[in-house]
């Protein structure tokens, strides 16, 4: 599928120039995808790398899934986004950072907080995983400025994850697409007997 060429970094796993695409639909505030993020680290990753089967053949692109009924989905996806502009490198390792502490982003340890100090916790965690110098950038692409209802730095690239994932069908996560068609079967449970089964049938090349 498709990426506008500011997110390409969203492409975590596999060349990007590879004939396959995976996409992977992940909210950072939903425990499904957490389990589906660490075991695709797990078991995709290797599989997708130089040297491994499918190098060559196959890219994973992460596809930010912004779920409205978990009160902080957006702001920690704007999150994610605004790693991949200061510090795409690092896109990947913050993602399972915020997966593993997605519990403190859960809607009741955070309903007494303001949106300001959910981004300033956010800061803090990227502060573990950025380099230094990237951490201000991250911490000023999440503030909002100019006109009152503007939305921050990385508002537009939310809204484009967003109409892709609507335009899709998607309606939760996580959802998976290959090469452009949904794949109802795939699941959070899929251990790696699952998704070897899946790649032998459907790799072509």
């Amino acid at each position: 599928m498709s990426l506008q060429p500011s997110l390409r970094p969203q492409i975590i796993f596999g060349a990007p120039d590879a004939p396959h695409t995976l996409d992977v639909f992940l909210d950072y505030v939903c425990p499904y995808s957490a389990k589906m993020a660490f075991k695709i680290d797990k078991i995709l990753k290797p599989l997708f790398a130089p040297g491994g089967p499918y190098a060559g053949k196959v890219k994973l692109i992460y596809r930010l899934q912004v779920q409205p009924w978990h009160a902080m989905s957006t702001l920690t996806n704007e999150a994610g986004l605004a790693v991949l502009r200061v510090s795409p490198e690092n896109f990947w390792p913050f993602s399972l950072s915020l997966f593993q502490h997605q519990e403190e982003y859960f809607d009741i340890p955070t309903q007494d907080l303001t949106s300001r100090q959910v981004r300033e916790n956010l800061s803090k965690l990227a502060s573990s995983i950025l380099p230094a110098s990237a951490v201000d950038q991250f911490t000023d692409a999440l503030a909002f400025k100019g006109a009152a209802n503007g939305g921050n730095a990385v508002t537009d690239d939310l809204k484009y994850n967003i109409k892709f994932s609507r335009q899709n069908s998607i309606h939760v996560s996580p959802s998976v697409l290959w090469d452009g068609l949904y794949q109802k079967q795939i699941e959070s449970s899929w251990e790696e007997k699952d998704w070897v089964e899946f790649l032998a049938k459907n790799v072509l090349v």
